[in-house]
């Protein structure tokens, strides 16, 4: 697969970096809503709960606006193999992976994904690494890796199976974006999300209400609306915008692009979390963000 033309990609452009900020900023508050919630439900219950919730959504959506939910039969394979890369695997191992850290280091770790999208979208589609993009990616990682070590990130028993599992997240969430432009899926924006969430939380959902206890009467009320949050805003709108940009974007442009939710998510986290925040990580969350206004020029 081949860049688009320089005319084709001025006309969409503009839409696929306005929908890559609409995911940044969505993705990138829910890393402390997340943290929060997992203080009050268990993690498989409440990522397969509210992925159920906000796929039923986003398919009574589809239906107000007269869009099919029918899945023609050869996008099955390729919907199923988009769900468990996309949703499950990144749903579960992320969830887990905050009961080990904190969600600024959880969300450093899960976004080293457009290193793994970089290095696969040229095999896989065709996409060679421009000089822009190469700069963007070292930029991007010299910040977090500054991030990481002014929050004293180091791989310790206690802290090793989160970081294992982010970043196996990480890779498979790459893997799923670079196949994604690789066979795609032709349905609308809203169908595919819908189908993607709820195929990819189900299972999730169920494995939780079976091995896990929950107390719903503990819930707090600032709880309640951030279980809104996640379920409206992570699952409908950011999911949505996410894949609308994956349609209009190279897959290594569309990955680079999501850095910014790091840099939304540690300075969120500080603020909600009282999570390290100091000069040193202002530094590097210019150097990130530097490195996603390089990205989306390239």
């Amino acid at each position: 697969m081949t860049e688009s033309k320089p005319t084709a990609r001025g006309r969409l452009a503009p839409a696929g970096f306005l929908f890559l900020a609409v995911t940044s900023v969505g993705w990138g508050f829910n890393w402390p809503v997340t943290k929060y919630l997992l203080s009050e439900l268990p993690p498989l219950t409440l990522r397969g709960s509210t992925g159920v919730i906000g796929a039923a959504l986003l398919a009574l959506l589809a239906v107000l606006r007269g869009q099919s939910l029918l899945v023609g039969r050869e996008m099955w394979l390729r919907l199923m193999l988009a769900a468990l890369l996309n949703v499950t695997g990144w749903m579960v191992l992320m969830g887990l992976a905050l009961l080990w850290l904190p969600a600024s280091e959880a969300a450093l770790i899960a976004y080293t994904m457009p290193v793994w999208a970089s290095i696969l979208a040229w095999p896989v589609l065709g996409e060679r690494p421009t000089l822009l993009r190469t700069i963007a990616l070292v930029m991007a990682f010299a910040g977090l890796a500054v991030i990481m070590g002014g929050n004293g990130l180091s791989a310790s028993r206690e802290k090793l199976p989160g970081i294992i599992m982010a970043i196996t997240g990480s890779f498979g969430f790459a893997l799923g974006t670079v196949l994604a432009k690789r066979l795609p899926l032709k349905m609308a924006p809203v169908p595919a999300a819908a189908w993607q969430i709820g195929l990819g939380c189900l299972p999730v959902a169920v494995v939780g209400l079976l091995i896990e206890t929950s107390h719903l009467d503990r819930v707090t009320t600032l709880g309640w609306w951030l279980l809104v949050y996640s379920t409206v805003i992570q699952f409908c709108i950011a999911y949505v915008s996410w894949f609308a940009a994956l349609r209009r974007l190279p897959a290594s442009i569309a990955a680079i692009g999501t850095m910014a939710v790091p840099v939304i998510g540690v300075v969120a986290s500080a603020v909600a979390l009282r999570e390290p925040l100091g000069p040193t990580q202002i530094v590097a969350l210019v150097f990130t963000f530097g490195a996603v206004v390089l990205a989306t020029r390239s």
